[in-house]
């Protein structure tokens, strides 16, 4: 149950970078499929060749802004659907990630890293010790990421993501904020691939396979029990949304779920997350229209008496 939580706290820095695109700037970004990887083979990499873990968690973190960079412009200089550029991107970076390993998996289990001090002393996945670290660690990156969308650039950002036609006028590029929101989202998503490979003692090629597929069950999720009705809420519900969809995999597989049935669940949680707000309280609802769709009916109108003919007559829509 512990580590559960731990690795979804960790994975909702990962959320984060997906809550930026996804829902502040309304961009379906696929490139955190390889960014997420790249992260982890960037700081595995180099904590294998002796550098520092710190200075190789902050590279992994500044190579997913790269590549956030790359979707970015290719969306915005070379005018090529958002989806497809992330999908390019992503595409690239599979052979850019094996090129920066040498292989498709990077042990780490003898290095040193970030979390050796936590594993030497025994706390990680058996005490709360690590999990309060984790818990501050992550709220300070929450609270960093609510500061930056308060300032004028980043409102500027939501701007954009709301409406991008009334932000130009005002003299605003919002070609620059896209590539913008691209390189910190896909920062935050790789940052994220860093941690955990050094949490899970590997970097492995395929460990960005779905993590967009994740990052939005934690988007929706969260909000759909927190709602968002301001950042600081809409980002702390992607944080619990991140740590409540690591509970649900954990109640799974411990009930006897198959782990190769873990894509489908997580599929599931999606749809139940987007049905939740529309459906949720149905039943409390005396009455409904026709067509089912969860809202009162309409009073019928009284009819009117025609002019020409003196009789009454029913009045279609409303009007």
């Amino acid at each position: 149950m512990i580590g559960a939580l731990e690795i979804g706290l960790l994975y909702g820095v990962m959320a984060l970078g997906v809550y930026l695109t996804f829902r502040v700037l309304n961009f379906p970004d696929l490139t955190v499929d390889g960014s997420f990887t790249t992260g982890g083979a960037v700081a595995a990499s180099m904590i294998v060749a002796g550098q520092s873990p710190l200075l190789a968690t902050l590279a992994g973190a500044a190579a997913g802004v790269v590549a956030g960079i790359i979707t970015g412009l290719l969306h915005t200089k070379g005018r090529i659907d958002g989806l497809l550029a992330g999908i390019l991107t992503m595409i690239a970076l599979w052979s850019i990630n094996l090129r920066i390993m040498g292989k498709a998996n990077l042990p780490l289990l003898r290095e040193e890293t970030i979390m050796s001090p936590l594993r030497d002393n025994g706390w990680i996945g058996k005490t709360w010790i690590a999990m309060i670290i984790f818990i501050v660690a992550v709220f300070l990156i929450k609270l960093a990421l609510d500061w930056f969308l308060s300032t004028d650039l980043g409102l500027a950002i939501q701007a954009t993501g709301n409406n991008e036609q009334m932000i130009r006028s005002f003299g605003v590029s919002t070609d620059r904020m896209k590539i913008l929101t691209l390189a910190i989202s896909n920062g935050f998503v790789a940052l994220a691939g860093a941690i955990i490979a050094q949490y899970q003692g590997f970097a492995d090629i395929s460990m960005g396979i779905g993590i967009i597929l994740i990052g939005l069950a934690s988007v929706i999720l969260g909000q759909a029990v927190l709602g968002q009705r301001n950042i600081f809420m809409a980002s702390l519900a992607v944080i619990v949304g991140s740590v409540l969809y690591r509970l649900i995999i954990f109640i799974a597989l411990s009930a006897g779920l198959n782990p190769n049935d873990m894509r489908a669940v997580t599929a599931v949680l999606v749809v139940l997350a987007l049905l939740l707000p529309r459906w949720g309280f149905l039943k409390k609802i005396p009455a409904f229209n026709s067509r089912g769709n969860g809202r009162p009916r309409d009073p019928a109108p009284e009819p009117v008496i025609s002019a020409t003919t003196g009789v009454k007559v029913p009045i279609a829509g409303g009007k």
